[in-house]
């Protein structure tokens, strides 16, 4: 995954591009990146490395060496951008969020008859901003090239330029799978992947872009250059995961989503009659607690946090390539508060379960401290495609989903022919695929939120909404 901020005014933007990009650290934990224009020196740029360090760490001394009226700034979980570009439209900054899963298919249609060559990371990969900015360079103009590059890829791509000269161009992705939001202030616009990094800079919200949209941004303007498309499926997982909870998409605001995600899971288990003997409902921190916070509303049961993340000096969990490291790391950062877990009944609600590893380190933890029993509600359903439009988990393959993983075990590859079946809970194959992951990470209990319950907490017509990861639908 990954964000982007972008400012264009009449005065110098680097610093609101610096904290407006800071405000993405959430979407991404290997690259930062700044580039900025001003008249005097063109286009500048600087990238780091912040896996071992936040980004303002490693960006502390930019306003010593860059300045602009207009800049832009990304967050990568890939890639480092913006990367600068010379070619036949001018020179122009680029950074990229998303994904593209045909590239080599790209290059060998599109560019092996030019002659031209790109750079290869370590792993031979070529670096898919390097490659969207060849293919918006092939055609006459941003608007045309952006449609082209866009229309070829398969995959994801949200666009943001700085062009040598000053204004921005910015892209939604063309199904509007990620947000992209433009804002203003008395000298100036801002475009944002995130609404509240705007609002805390003092600039007010103008619009969002619809799904495949793209503007020309200037002090005074934001010029239209290709309409929207009427499509949109927009990643449903903004609200449930990896979304900000200050953050609001489409006019739906992250938080109060969750809370409602809770209250209806509450609602479900209320029926069931599964919850009776819980003493505590508790959020596996950060993204689980405010579902966490909707569900003890809606059953009136105490709400409890019974370890605390101590978060000063560790990095985020999930920052360590392997994979050992991270679970280490999370269970290092997890302080028990000893009076709520000894000999308590305990229901946690996590936003997802994708391959349990740390979940199974939790679990653990808590029964080690005492808990006499933890009860486990997912806030999004089953998981059971990886992502191919965003590829916003580290899952390398299918198997690795603890979904899959425990189908295969149940049923071999045949189960994969019953992923609906498996998925439901009423069904049997459902409450095998429930008792077995029980069994392998010890929960009391295991449910997930049903695709209904989430879609009605998220609020939007569901032909609007992007839910592959769970059904499988493209």
């Amino acid at each position: 995954m990954g964000g982007f901020f972008g400012a264009v005014a009449t005065r110098d933007v680097l610093s609101d591009v610096f904290f407006g990009t800071d405000y993405h650290s959430h979407l991404g934990t290997r690259r930062g990146g700044l580039a900025a224009y001003n008249d005097k020196t063109g286009l500048q740029r600087e990238i780091h490395n912040i896996e071992n360090s936040p980004f303002r760490t490693k960006f502390e001394d930019i306003f010593d060496e860059m300045s602009g009226f207009a800049a832009i700034g990304c967050i990568s979980d890939s890639d480092p951008q913006p990367l600068l570009i010379r070619s036949r439209l001018g020179n122009f900054a680029i950074c990229v969020i998303g994904c593209v899963n045909n590239a080599d298919e790209l290059i060998r249609h599109y560019m092996s008859d030019q002659g031209g060559h790109f750079m290869a990371m370590t792993s031979g990969k070529v670096d898919q901003t390097e490659l969207i900015a060849a293919l918006i360079g092939s055609r006459a103009s941003f608007a045309e090239g952006i449609r082209f590059a866009q229309s070829v890829i398969e995959g994801t791509a949200s666009i943001l330029i700085l062009k040598e000269g000053g204004s921005l161009i910015a892209a939604r992705d063309r199904l509007g799978r990620l947000p992209v939001a433009i804002a203003r202030a008395e000298d100036g616009h801002c475009v944002s992947f995130e609404s509240f990094a705007y609002e805390k800079l003092g600039y007010a919200k103008e619009r969002e872009l619809g799904p495949g949209e793209i503007v020309e941004i200037t002090p005074t303007e934001v010029i239209q250059l290709s309409p929207p498309g009427e499509e949109m499926k927009i990643c449903s997982f903004l609200w449930s995961y990896y979304g900000y909870s200050t953050s609001s998409y489409e006019g739906v605001g992250v938080e109060t989503m969750r809370y409602r995600n809770g209250a209806i899971m509450a609602e479900q288990d209320m029926k069931d009659g599964t919850i009776d003997d819980v003493d505590y409902v508790c959020g596996v921190p950060d993204s689980g607690t405010p579902h966490a916070i909707g569900y003890a509303n809606r059953s009136q049961k105490h709400f409890a946090r019974p370890f605390i993340k101590y978060t000063p000096t560790w990095p985020r969990s999930f920052m360590p390539a392997n994979q050992k490291e991270r679970n280490r790391i999370a269970k290092m950062k997890q302080v028990p508060v000893h009076e709520l877990i000894k000999d308590k009944n305990l229901l946690f609600v996590d936003d997802s379960i994708v391959r349990g590893t740390q979940l199974r380190e939790t679990v653990e933890f808590l029964y080690d401290h005492g808990a006499k029993s933890v009860h486990m509600r997912s806030a999004c359903p089953p998981i059971m495609y990886s992502c191919k439009y965003l590829k916003f988990s580290r899952a390398t393959s299918e198997l690795e989903l603890i979904t899959r993983s425990t189908i295969m075990e149940l049923e071999g590859e045949a189960g994969f022919e019953h992923l609906d079946e498996y998925s439901d809970a009423s069904t049997e194959r459902g409450q095998k695929m429930r008792r077995a992951i029980c069994e392998k990470l010890k929960f009391e209990s295991l449910e997930f939120q049903s695709l209904e319950g989430l879609i009605k907490a998220i609020g939007l017509p569901p032909c609007k909404l992007c839910t592959y990861c769970w059904n499988g639908k493209e």
